[in-house]
């Protein structure tokens, strides 16, 4: 088959590279141009540099604009795929070819649709995640789904791990889905709507720590949120601080959101809308960074006592 390939970053490189590894063809590769700007630093794997080693045609473009739907209608492409294209894609493009165009999205569909899927699964305490290849359609992640893979969300996995491991599913889940098409068997399942949960696009605002969760939670808030991602947050004695690692206590304290004890070996945190009872665990501070890039461990740290805030 003749395949055009949308992408960008390492998802969009790890996309093209099981494509040129595939018996199919690639006719163009289409990616956005570098940026600088992204704090994805260790996702930025460039896709142009991949296609033009390979002799692969490139279309830089920031959108899926007339001039590149008039490239991708000159290469006649059996199928489009798409892994980490981050703007609109009309239904003239992504119709245009005899197959349509296959979406790659990193969770798996109904569930966590939208943005920052894998961050959101493990904030959210999913026991798995995964990926799944789609069919694109005029919704945002909803199309019949042709192909999935999973892997579980273990205790002390970190936002950052997972995402890794995700996109060693490409190359199979990828090439499952093109076999299928390529031999008439590909057998599409619809979405059930019912069961569909969207989550938006993370923020600043998205990373600060709400003290009234519970200890369990705010320790998976503070895995998913890894380097390179901007870290979990608070504020402590004026001082914006990060949050880098955190486990939850042994023993069950009482008291004020966001209180801090010394004891367990780290900054003990007294979490959970009903601390005021006594009964909850806290989280256990064990490394923070200042504002000025200076890393301490929590005992250290909070060793003065105090609140952790908002502000």
């Amino acid at each position: 088959m003749r395949i055009v390939s949308f992408g960008f970053q390492t998802w969009g490189r790890k996309t093209l590279q099981a494509l040129i590894d595939s018996e199919h063809e690639v006719v163009l590769a289409v990616t956005h141009p570098a940026s600088e700007q992204s704090y994805k630093a260790i996702f930025s794997d460039s896709v142009e540099e991949l296609a033009r080693e390979h002799g692969i045609p490139v279309h830089l473009t920031e959108r899926a604009d007339a001039e590149t739907i008039d490239f991708v209608k000159r290469v006649e492409p059996d199928v489009i795929v798409v892994n980490s294209w981050y703007t609109w894609m009309p239904a003239e493009l992504y119709n245009l070819p005899p197959h349509g165009t296959l979406n790659l999205h990193d969770s798996l569909l109904p569930k966590f649709t939208g943005f920052s899927p894998v961050l959101w699964a493990l904030i959210s305490g999913a026991s798995e995640t995964g990926l799944t290849v789609h069919r694109m359609d005029e919704g945002l992640d909803t199309g019949d789904i042709l192909v999935q893979r999973s892997i579980p969300i273990g205790p002390t996995d970190t936002g950052t791990e997972l995402v890794m491991r995700g996109m060693e599913l490409i190359p199979g889940a990828l090439g499952e889905a093109l076999a299928a098409l390529d031999s008439g068997t590909a057998v599409w399942r619809p979405q059930n709507k019912a069961e569909r949960t969207y989550f938006h696009k993370r923020s600043e605002r998205d990373s600060r720590i709400d003290w009234t969760w519970q200890a369990e939670d705010l320790e998976r808030f503070v895995r998913a949120l890894s380097a390179p991602y901007p870290r979990a947050f608070t504020h402590y004695r004026g001082e914006r601080i990060e949050v880098l690692a955190a486990r939850v206590s042994e023993a069950r304290y009482g008291g004020t959101p966001g209180r801090v004890i010394v004891q367990e070996g780290g900054g003990a945190v007294v979490t959970g809308a009903d601390a005021h009872r006594g009964g909850n665990r806290a989280l256990v501070i064990t490394r923070v960074r200042t504002a000025a890039g200076a890393e301490h461990d929590g005992a250290e740290f909070f060793a003065r006592g105090g609140y952790l805030t908002d502000q």
